[in-house]
């Protein structure tokens, strides 16, 4: 889950500095207008169709594999995926079934890795296993070459917190250096600065361990920690593993006694082969070279991330299928796209290397930690927008997850009509179900991003916080089956619509937007008068609120306008364009 660019040549996603908000994001209010008809009967045809247990099947079959680009576990997970989908209806060839499928491959950036033997033992008459690849599953660090025949042996050297000064004149050389620094940093001074064989890190996220064992909740927690990986350094090969607090404490326990000796056996292997990205496709009637693309990532060892991901997106390309087959729906208008990839790298290679398809690209929707048993890892289901202005100003109303911000500009912001659509659906759902549906605003990170920065209106169906984030208990046991079908229901009814709506469902989402320009201008205001009357220099305050409400109103008034290229036939008419003159009068834009 959302992927950042560091130093290891196959790194994974891997999360930095967290901001942590002062306020939680409230479940949104029920939407006041109903779904469009046609987006009403894509709803209960998927609904109907989404069988949660093949999409647990396909979670169980990923989680047992570290999966990385190019590795044996994420080509298993792709050719798996596309075995159940020909089994569905698509087909490996043009001109059957309901749609196709195919594997595009490129080049890696550096070969994938995996390994089957990482232990770690305290050296004594009878050697004590402090981590292993049985206990830990993730601990080994991604990137970490084989130690010798029989292992290798070497003294531990514990630095703590040391900042980096602190190492100075410290002798590491062939020692196994334990700390608490992110890493990437222990790495660097460690190994590439001091000739260390390998660290041990026990950096984790303040919201999945506390610091202070003090306030540990759940004994579980003792025995948690965020998998990692360190840079692809074929000249040291050296290693690194992640530490749980009580793997760290029993270390630190027996150096108390006095020098510890360590014994370390890691039997990892590269793959040198292409990376891989499986592309279904239910092509459009009569837009064909027009599509609503739908995205999930394959690499990470996780359940919920990114396995829920994937088998969310899975269930929901068959459910549309099979719908699509009984006559339930009929084949969109607009190009249904599914993509399954290494994150980040498969969707930049794909709108790259296929430009003109890329180039009729209306929406895009990622899916991300979707099947999450919110119960279980304290992660609420949400939809992080396309970039509005609540991702350049912070707001009350709108916090951002512990992910942070990113940098978002005023002058980049184009209004769509993607956002309060999906929420709408997504409400829809919570209807039915009592489903917990909240938003965040745009921070990037995932399969999204690229689209973004491509000008695509695109979305993020997610999780978060969840204590579970990236670590060695993302298991099979967190995930619902029912948060994958609302998830997928959802998305697959938005896709659907977006494919296929006609100039009644264009006018029912003039309605929508309107109703919810008006509930965001009537919060905006609100909440900036507080702003201002809180604030101790009122004149700069009020200045900035005018600014946000301007800032809201051209993106509404944008959104309102991107109705007019959303019906599939007969084009902007003069009665879609004098129902959205007439919202925009009401709304005053």
């Amino acid at each position: 889950m959302r992927a950042l660019l560091v130093t290891a040549v196959v790194a994974s996603s891997l999360c930095g500095a967290l901001c942590v908000p002062a306020v939680r994001a409230q479940p949104v209010p029920a939407a006041a207008t109903a779904l469009p008809p046609s987006a009403e009967r894509a709803y209960l045809a998927v609904d109907q169709r989404f069988d949660r247990a093949a999409a647990v099947d396909v979670v169980t079959f990923m989680s047992r594999y570290w999966r990385v680009a190019a590795n044996p576990g994420f080509n298993a997970s792709i050719d798996h995926i596309r075995e159940r989908l020909i089994a569905a209806g698509f087909s490996a060839g043009p001109g059957r079934g309901v749609g196709s499928v195919r594997v595009d491959e490129f080049p890696t950036a550096g070969p994938g890795w995996d390994y089957s033997v990482g232990t770690l033992a305290i050296e004594g008459d009878t050697p004590e296993v402090v981590m292993s690849r049985e206990g830990d599953r993730v601990s080994l660090c991604i990137n970490s070459f084989s130690t010798p025949a029989g292992g290798l042996r070497a003294r531990l050297v514990d630095v703590g917190a040391a900042a980096d000064v602190d190492l100075a004149g410290k002798d590491l050389r062939g020692a196994v250096v334990l700390g608490d620094a992110p890493i990437g940093r222990l790495w660097q001074q460690a190994v590439k600065a001091r000739g260390a064989a390998g660290v041990i890190s026990t950096s984790i996220a303040s919201y999945i361990r506390p610091a202070d064992p003090a306030e540990f909740t759940r004994e579980e927690q003792k025995d948690v920690f965020q998998w990692e990986s360190v840079p692809y350094d074929p000249g040291a090969r050296a290693f690194g593993f992640k530490a749980s607090w009580r793997a760290a404490s029993r270390l630190r326990e027996r150096l108390r006694e006095g020098d510890v000796r360590l014994r370390v056996e890691i039997q990892s292997t590269f793959h040198p082969g292409p990376n891989r990205s499986l592309v279904a496709e239910i092509p459009g009637r009569s837009l064909p070279d027009q599509r609503i693309v739908m995205i999930a990532h394959v690499q990470e060892p996780g359940a919920n991330d990114d396995a829920s991901g994937c088998a969310t997106l899975y269930g929901l390309a068959r459910a549309l299928a099979e719908a699509i087959a009984a006559g339930a729906l009929p084949q969109p208008e607009r190009t249904l796209t599914f993509m399954w990839v290494d994150e980040i790298r498969g969707t930049r290679h794909w709108i790259s290397s296929r430009p003109d398809e890329a180039a009729g690209v209306k929406f895009m929707l990622s899916l991300d930690m979707t099947g999450e048993d919110t119960a279980r890892t304290g992660g609420t289901f949400l939809i992080e927008k396309q970039p509005d202005p609540s991702a350049v100003w912070e707001r009350p109303s709108d916090p951002h997850s512990e992910w942070g911000a990113s940098n978002v500009r005023a002058d980049s912001l184009r209004g769509s009509l993607l956002n309060d659509l999906h929420l709408a659906v997504c409400q829809r759902r919570a209807k039915d179900t009592g489903w917990v549906v909240r938003t965040n605003p745009y921070e990037g990170g995932s399969d999204h991003t690229p689209f973004v920065q491509a000008g695509v209106p695109a979305l993020l169906n997610w999780h978060f916080t969840d204590r579970y984030y990236h670590t060695n208990q993302d298991t099979p046991d967190k995930v619902s089956a029912e948060e994958m079908r609302n998830v997928g229901v959802a998305v697959a009814t938005t896709a659907w619509f977006l494919a296929s709506a006609d100039l009644a469902g264009a006018q029912a989402v003039v309605d929508l937007l309107e109703a919810a320009a008006a509930r965001r201008f009537a919060v905006e205001r609100e909440q900036g008068a507080q702003l201002v009357r809180d604030a101790s220099d009122r004149a700069t305050a009020e200045a900035r609120e005018t600014e946000v409400m301007e800032a809201w109103r051209r993106w509404y008034a944008e959104a309102l306008d991107s109705v007019l290229t959303l019906p599939v036939t007969g084009g902007p008419s003069a009665e879609l364009r004098a129902r959205i003159a007439e919202a925009k009068s009401r709304l005053g834009l």
